[in-house]
């Protein structure tokens, strides 16, 4: 196989996955694994990936790499459909408590569906949230009593943030925290690419009895660059798919329940 077939073919497997492995490649295309790390190389230098431990991941999975929140709608949208879900169960018509949405895709998911809930008895649902998109998805519900966490927007995830964002959280005590997450990884936790949003995404999962992390496939085993909490620190992890045995070795350990969609 000559080298440009063996690129393309790296590259394609990088569009499938967002991540090869060197080991993976080297059996894959029975080649060395020096042969493997030199097409890497070049494929870096072409701007078409970055080099990680043991492999390679797409050039757009840097631990700062954010995507506008408008764009990240689409991707994967049915895993995070089946997510949110999974998430709606723990919110039957029954409940009586309050819920903490955070901002982000799948979260936005489980807005839309809180939109529709109905309780049993008519009684209120107390929904608090700092995502002005699930603001907007459930200000319309008589069956929610609706509270947003005022602070300074952040425009590529929707988010409000800030010193007052987190005072605000440390004052609250809700039932359940929906959140979401860039990475989650068995050595580093949970993480996301801002410094700022990641001090509110900790207190939100400080505040809460018991945090709920959503967070498709595509997430895991991977690291952003602010880590914002423990694996020990979160109860619930729902997800699309197995995790990786590392990470499934380290929830475990964590006493983390892992639910899949």
């Amino acid at each position: 196989m000559y080298a440009t077939e063996r690129q393309d073919r790296i590259a394609r497997a990088l569009a499938a996955d967002g991540r090869v492995s060197v080991s993976g490649l080297s059996a894959d295309m029975d080649v060395t694994a020096e042969t493997v790390r030199r097409d890497l190389d070049v494929l870096e230098l072409a701007g078409l990936l970055r080099r990680v431990h043991g492999g390679a991941v797409a050039s757009s999975r840097g631990s700062v790499t954010e995507i506008a929140i408008g764009e990240r709608r689409s991707e994967h949208h049915a895993a995070k459909s089946a997510i949110a879900e999974i998430a709606m169960r723990m919110l039957p018509p029954t409940f009586r408590g309050s819920v903490l949405l955070d901002a982000g895709t799948t979260t936005a998911l489980v807005a839309e569906r809180l939109a529709a809930w109905t309780p049993s008895d008519g009684q209120q649902l107390t929904v608090i949230t700092n995502s002005v998109q699930n603001l907007v998805a459930l200000d319309k519900s008589p069956h929610l009593d609706l509270h947003l966490i005022g602070g300074r927007l952040r425009g590529i995830t929707g988010a409000l943030v800030g010193n007052a964002a987190v005072a605000q959280l440390e004052a609250l005590r809700p039932d359940i925290s929906f959140l979401g997450a860039n990475g989650i990884s068995a050595g580093f936790g949970l993480s996301t690419p801002d410094e700022i949003e990641g001090a509110v995404k900790s207190a939100m999962v400080r505040s809460a009895r018991r945090a709920v992390v959503l967070a498709d496939a595509t997430k895991l085993g991977q690291e952003a660059l602010v880590r914002f909490a423990a694996l020990d620190e979160i109860d619930t992890l729902v997800t699309d798919n197995r995790t990786p045995s590392a990470l499934s070795d380290a929830l475990e350990l964590a006493e983390v329940e892992v639910l899949c969609a």
